[in-house]
């Protein structure tokens, strides 16, 4: 596995695969890399003769009193899991080389509108920031193919509306979220919560799956449903932001009938904010 730094050695190598008309399948990341994260680049492994994983933690989707300082960073224990992975090229820029002027937004595409709203308004300029790298990165890896994950399904939504948007000839292909036993789902910020914390965790899932069980059975009194989801997360020692039923395509609030869609969740719960989704 090569891992790379350097931009011009990225370009290289991206156009001696173009070259050989290799198909070029790129998982983004952020690093501190667990089983969710390999079920990506195990995705891109089918999809792509080559496989390309970045680890970069973008400065510009953390706002000011975030975790960016002390978010995770294991950038050598990351490379042997990608190089047992079969990864055939990590790269790991440094902020000057996504950011070679000035760390800052990039406002010639604005969010659309299944960005705004949910995490939006809790992480106000959280996607604004996504947006900038993932096009970035983007353009510098040149990918037939991108991997993204469902636990960050708002996220999700808003890179395949940017892909069409802006018309670039990128598929974006999805993975299920991965879980522990107990249902929580894996992030890196599990590692901030506590013993007592991690066994209170998995009853956001657990909340979300009563939701979507409500909803299945018939009830259709969807803001009571949001309601009583949010009270029963803060009785368990919860702080939510939101209970939330929704189109699963457009993210608009689900329309009155409707027996399938996907409820999305997000709550603090100590030093980690847990956020989950579930597609019914």
């Amino acid at each position: 596995m090569l891992a790379i730094s350097g931009l011009g050695d990225l370009r290289a190598r991206i156009e001696a695969w173009r070259a050989d008309g290799r198909r070029i399948a790129f998982v983004p990341t952020m690093g501190n890399l667990h089983a969710g994260h390999l079920a990506l680049v195990e995705r891109a492994l089918v999809l792509g003769e080559r496989v390309v994983v970045s680890v970069f933690v973008n400065p510009t989707q953390f706002a000011p009193g975030e975790d960016y300082e002390s978010y995770p960073r294991t950038l050598e224990a990351d490379r042997r899991r990608l190089e047992t992975a079969g990864v055939d090229l990590l790269f790991a820029p440094e902020v000057r080389a996504i950011y070679p002027h000035a760390v800052q937004i990039d406002a010639s595409y604005a969010v659309p509108s299944v960005g705004q709203g949910l995490e939006d308004a809790f992480r106000p300029g959280f996607f604004s920031g996504v947006i900038t790298v993932v096009k970035r990165l983007f353009d510098l890896v040149a990918p037939d193919v991108a991997v993204f994950g469902e636990k960050d399904y708002q996220q999700l939504c808003v890179v395949r509306t940017m892909v069409r948007d802006l018309k670039l000839p990128i598929e974006i292909a999805s993975v299920q979220t991965v879980r522990e036993a107990d249902g929580l789902a894996l992030s890196s910020r599990n590692q901030y919560l506590s013993a007592r914390e991690r066994e209170i965790a998995p009853q956001l899932h657990g909340t979300l799956g009563e939701v979507a069980a409500a909803v299945a059975a018939g009830e259709t009194a969807y803001p009571q449903i949001e309601q009583e989801a949010t009270e029963r997360l803060r009785v368990l020692g919860f702080e939510p932001d939101y209970v939330s039923l929704r189109s699963a395509e457009t993210l608009r609030p689900l329309s009155t009938g409707a027996r399938s869609g996907v409820v999305l969740g997000a709550a603090r719960l100590g030093r980690a904010r847990l956020i989950d989704n579930l597609i019914f």
